[in-house]
């Protein structure tokens, strides 16, 4: 198994430590946490995010319309989003809303110094000339 970093770290972490603690760490879905860092598998491929790269974290719900037999729906889906300094690093999806809400409480004992919750939004203008 290859481990694939998604940060600017200056050192490499050995990939026998990356595969030990993959091994140990607690399934959330796609999701691992580590003790030090976060994975997540796309195809054959295992990235990860050390927990100190994280500056945010957030959930994103997307609503896909669906037609169902007795009418109309939407269909909620959940995703992490994990923010670094240089931006939005991953987009993961969840397995549901309960499975969102226990990795992000995890991830918040994990990573107190983070930021949780929607990033702040940009002033409108209107906002600036009031």
């Amino acid at each position: 198994m290859k481990f694939y970093s998604l940060t600017n770290a200056s050192g490499e972490a050995d990939p026998k430590e990356l595969a030990s603690e993959y091994e140990g760490a607690r399934e959330i879905g796609k999701l691992r946490l580590g003790e030090l860092r976060l994975y997540f598998k796309q195809g054959r491929k295992v990235y990860y995010i050390p927990y100190s790269a994280v500056c945010r974290c957030f959930r994103r719900v997307q609503l896909v319309q669906a037609k169902l037999c007795c009418g109309k729906g939407n269909l909620e889906i959940e995703n992490l989003v994990i923010c670094g300094a240089e931006g939005e690093l991953a987009q993961v999806q969840l397995p549901g809303t309960k499975a969102a809400k226990v990795l992000m409480t995890e991830l918040e004992r994990l990573i107190p110094e983070a930021e949780f919750g929607k990033p702040p939004a940009e002033d409108s203008e209107a906002d600036r000339e009031a």
